[in-house]
């Protein structure tokens, strides 16, 4: 059975995917693929829910936290950034990007919002998909695919069976 274009690799909801994707997309990065996308990263204590992204393939990090205030229990996605990110990530799969991959499908993309647009424009070009997917996110996952996907353990070596599966079909 072949690889399908669009792969989620799983992972609890106390887990961060963050560092299996990262070690993924250096290993691609390192052969040479032609990469689109994001990686979240982490830049402050959790409790302060500052973050960056990654952009694919420049490696530029661009803060996507904007400070509300002290008293704020409000999202701190920052949307222009959002904005930019997006703008970005449509470029690279232009550019003829061989794999676009993204930190994660989360609460922001179950809602419409976040880089969901991205995700489906890499697939609506031909361009395979891979991104982490958190047990709370499944059934949101699940009818934004289709349920045309891979489902992979969230490790490096799942991911790069799967691309290794996808480029040999």
């Amino acid at each position: 059975m072949s690889a399908q274009p669009i792969a989620a690799l799983f992972y609890p909801s106390d887990a961060d995917p963050t560092p299996v994707l990262t070690q993924f997309v250096r290993a691609l990065q390192e052969r040479g693929v032609a990469l689109a996308g994001a990686i979240q990263h982490d830049t402050g204590p959790r409790a302060t829910c500052t973050m960056a992204l990654e952009l694919l393939p420049s490696g530029r990090h661009m803060p996507m936290s904007q400070y509300l205030g002290s008293g704020s229990t409000s999202c701190r996605l920052d949307p222009a950034a959002m904005a930019e990110a997006a703008i970005t990530v449509q470029a690279a799969i232009a550019d003829g990007a061989e794999l676009a991959v993204f930190n994660k499908f989360g609460s922001q993309e179950a809602l419409g919002d976040g880089l969901r647009d991205e995700m489906a424009a890499a697939v609506m070009a031909g361009v395979p998909l891979i991104t982490a997917v958190g047990e709370r996110f499944v059934e949101a996952w699940t009818d934004f695919t289709g349920g045309a996907y891979d489902r992979l353990d969230c490790t490096t070596e799942a991911a790069l069976a799967w691309w290794a599966a996808l480029d040999s079909d």
